[in-house]
């Protein structure tokens, strides 16, 4: 559907937690978020390095990101109520209250995108 709104969401873990964030991600955090919310799949880094290119590529300093996941929504203020509700929501607190370190994010990057 043209003009359909997603949501590109890009995680870098602190490495010391990552073993512990990706086994919290894949058998707890992605299966609750996945009921709540309209996601396409999730993504996770694996040993096949990243390729950078262009007439400036930088990457940040902390890396690239480990985690990449993608959300459809209506609109953005869909998004933004879908949210709220989330964080409200007791099934969620209870799966964020067992997440290994929610302070391990080093860089989170959200991106609205409309299909073509």
């Amino acid at each position: 559907m043209a003009g359909q709104l997603v949501e590109i969401r890009d995680y870098t873990i602190e490495p010391q937690w990552w073993d512990a964030y990706r086994k919290w991600l894949v058998e707890d955090g992605a299966p609750v978020l996945k009921k709540k919310l309209d996601i396409i799949d999730f993504w996770i880094a694996g040993d096949i390095e990243a390729e950078v290119s262009g007439s400036d590529p930088r990457v940040s300093p902390h890396g690239q990101p480990q985690v990449c996941w993608i959300i459809r929504w209506e609109s953005k203020a869909a998004r933004d109520a879908g949210f709220g509700a989330l964080l409200q929501d007791e099934e969620w607190q209870a799966c964020w209250a067992r997440h290994p370190n929610p302070n391990a994010y080093l860089q989170m990057n959200g991106r609205f995108m409309e299909t073509v």
